[in-house]
């Protein structure tokens, strides 16, 4: 590890690296990234299943379902519903598991600015 110019923040300061660095904070961002990133990665698989249909499976996509309702239209649709369902599954983990976690590294910091 690299020294930085400042090691320590100077009174009454936060030190915002070393709140970085904790123990904590490391705990937030894996809460996060563990949620986020395999969601990401299944709707981009979705989208670019929606697209690679749409474009070399015309006769899949182009099929009736009901009257002038097709296969590729109900799966269009299907990504505008994906969308609110991960955002609506997102804002519920952010309020169930980030935010309590969030909130009392803030308090923390508001503690230890308050303190000094």
């Amino acid at each position: 590890m690299t020294a930085r110019p400042n090691e320590t923040a100077p009174p009454g300061a936060i030190d915002y690296v070393a709140v970085e660095d904790s123990p904590q904070f490391r705990n937030l961002k894996r809460s996060q990234r563990s949620f986020v990133f395999p969601l990401a990665v299944a709707f981009l698989v979705w989208y670019f299943v929606y697209v690679l249909l749409s474009s070399f499976a015309t006769d899949f996509m182009s099929q009736r379902v009901s009257g002038d309702i097709t296969v590729g239209l109900l799966f269009g649709l299907g990504q505008f519903v994906t969308t609110f369902v991960i955002t609506m599954t997102y804002v519920w983990y952010a309020n169930r598991k980030l935010d309590p976690q969030a909130t009392a590294i803030r308090e923390q910091l508001e503690q230890q600015e308050a303190g000094a």
